[in-house]
């Protein structure tokens, strides 16, 4: 049984952890929001853009115009997976998620005969995935230094996937994130970037409506354009929804360990008020006995 010192001690070391994990739960829950309405603000924005790429390409079909990101290069073979994830814990199972999601599609991918290749974006999704597919693994990008996530970061991502994709290394490429709902709801989702997906809205594709539109330039010459930049602006949503999804995990998860903590400080309590009676107790009948004894 551990001494009175012992569970003093202990106690005290708990107490200074519940006030870590309140501090960061504090400084989560204001990061969240900023965070949060990045996401939100950044969706209109890539969800038109898909639904003016859905518009051109449907104007150009599967003529010798569409540009290559966009027919890929008619073979499924080789899969690159950019899989984004956080670049610090203490977030619950928040990357754990990310990375399992990956995981069951990597071995999916894998049991078809394609050949996989992974560019992890994250500390942590990186620290996950090598310890099966370290050798699939050709690329890491990691934004511990960033205090703000910018499109910048995505562009750079974007451009290191295209140029993967012009140098012959990959054929389909898919963007795995966690789309943020809610402070206790991180959906982790796959999404086809190249060669781009037919964009899909309320069950339905994204079309012209029966609308006819005359594009100037041609529409394969906007097509070169706008599809990289549809790249980068995909990927940017998906770092913006990590954002999000890993303060409000981090909030529940720090939440959760200041009541545990909290649980723990009242055991440890009365196991040390009941060992204490108990040591206070037997000195009384000592003290007794001894004066009987006399």
């Amino acid at each position: 049984m551990a001494s009175l010192k012992d569970l003093r001690n202990r106690i005290a070391s708990v107490k200074a952890t519940q006030k870590i994990t309140k501090a960061m739960q504090m400084v989560a829950a204001a990061k969240l929001r900023r965070a949060q309405e990045a996401a939100e603000a950044a969706r209109p924005y890539s969800q038109r853009m898909s639904a003016v790429l859905a518009n051109i390409t449907q104007a150009v079909g599967g003529g010798g115009d569409a540009p290559a990101l966009m027919t890929g290069t008619g073979r499924d073979d080789v899969h690159l997976l950019v899989v984004c994830t956080a670049d610090r814990g203490l977030a619950g199972g928040f990357n754990s998620q990310i990375a399992r999601f990956a995981r069951d599609h990597i071995r999916r991918l894998q049991g078809e005969g394609k050949t996989v290749k992974i560019i992890t974006v994250g500390k942590k999704g990186f620290d996950i995935l090598r310890r099966d597919f370290g050798n699939l693994i050709i690329d890491r990008v990691e934004h511990r230094e960033v205090k703000q996530i910018g499109f910048g970061n995505a562009d750079a991502i974007a451009r290191k996937v295209i140029r993967l994709f012009e140098e012959g290394q990959f054929d389909v490429c898919t963007l795995f994130y966690s789309q943020f709902k809610s402070v206790i709801a991180q959906i982790p989702t796959a999404q086809q970037l190249i060669p781009a997906a037919a964009p899909v809205e309320n069950g339905a594709e994204t079309g012209a409506g029966g609308a006819v539109y005359e594009y100037e330039p041609e529409p394969g010459e906007i097509l070169s354009d706008l599809i990289p930049r549809n790249i980068a602006v995909q990927i940017f949503r998906a770092l913006l929804e990590n954002a999000a999804g890993e303060m409000g995990a981090k909030m529940t998860a720090m939440d959760n360990a200041t009541r545990n903590a909290g649980d723990m400080i009242n055991r440890l309590s009365i196991t040390y008020n009941r060992q204490r009676q108990a040591q206070i107790t037997k000195e009384l009948i000592e003290i007794i006995s001894g004066a009987e004894a006399l």
